[in-house]
């Protein structure tokens, strides 16, 4: 009897190691499957805020392109807009009738003709400047030899003017050129005769001091007497053609400097011998120019 009891505690004993096994295990595997389980979770979790990222991504990318189609809706109805307005004045411009045409035809036909005559004016005026300097530089050249108080040149007004001192040319209160003075005046000659497409005005000046004599009246008298004189000279003595020369008196009425002091009046008693162009050559390019 003794021998079954110890028999039945025994078995109870192994059964109960076993089971105690048992439990040891079954907790084991739960926390095998409780750890997987974090792990999962863990892994879910990363998914989930990658998921969120790339969503946040798609967002911004799609409110990107609802900007650029933004724009693009912009630009397309200003393009829009423009083909309109250029339609607009395509319509407008066809209505143009032949008549109109025609009008504008003739306009630019005219524009163009007055731009070649102004281009025409221009280039004569040109060649008239480069002349007066030809004609400066041979003059200066020519009197040289001449004191620059008594003789100079100088070009005003696009003409050349050579300005001869009445101290050099007269006596006091006479017309007549002193001799020493015809020097000059051959070497004015000798360059005007070498251009022929040029006329020559000769301008007697006075100063402002009262003067008159039993031939002359006043200054006026004399300015004029003498640019004559001055004209005979070149004609007579030097071969100036008579149909190139005018001569002109201007008496006390176009000073060159104050007539209060005497170095003014000294200034002012002169003969201008004027390098002019022809007018008739000047009128025939105006002419010719209106004519086109």
């Amino acid at each position: 009897m003794k021998n079954v009891l110890i028999l039945c505690a025994g078995l109870a004993l192994m059964s109960s190691c076993a089971a105690s096994k048992k439990r040891k295990l079954d907790l084991i595997n739960l926390q095998a499957a409780h750890e997987k389980t974090v792990a999962d979770l863990n892994n879910c979790d990363k998914k989930t805020a990658e998921l969120q990222a790339a969503i946040k991504s798609k967002d911004a990318d799609l409110a990107t392109r609802a900007n650029q189609m933004s724009d693009l809706q912009s630009q397309i109805d200003y393009l829009k807009k423009t083909n309109n307005n250029l339609l607009d004045r395509m319509s407008d411009l066809s209505v143009v009738s032949k008549q109109g045409a025609e009008s504008i035809k003739k306009s630019l036909e005219t524009l163009n003709e007055q731009t070649r005559y102004v281009n025409n004016i221009n280039s004569s005026i040109r060649s008239k400047d480069s002349l007066n300097l030809a004609l400066v530089m041979n003059l200066k050249r020519s009197l040289a030899d001449i004191n620059d108080q008594d003789v100079q040149v100088e070009v005003k007004k696009g003409v050349v003017y050579v300005s001869i001192s009445d101290k050099l040319l007269f006596n006091s209160g006479k017309f007549d050129v002193n001799p020493q003075a015809e020097a000059v005046l051959a070497k004015v000659a000798k360059v005007v005769n070498d251009h022929s497409e040029l006329d020559i005005l000769v301008e007697g000046h006075t100063d402002s001091v009262p003067f008159s004599s039993t031939n002359l009246k006043d200054n006026w008298d004399l300015s004029v007497l003498r640019a004559t004189a001055v004209s005979r000279v070149l004609q007579n003595k030097f071969g100036v053609s008579p149909a190139r020369l005018t001569a002109g008196g201007r008496g006390e009425f176009v000073p060159k400097d104050d007539n209060g002091t005497p170095e003014g009046r000294r200034v002012n008693r002169r003969t201008e011998i004027i390098l002019t162009p022809k007018l008739d050559q000047f009128f025939n390019l105006l002419s010719a120019g209106q004519g086109k």
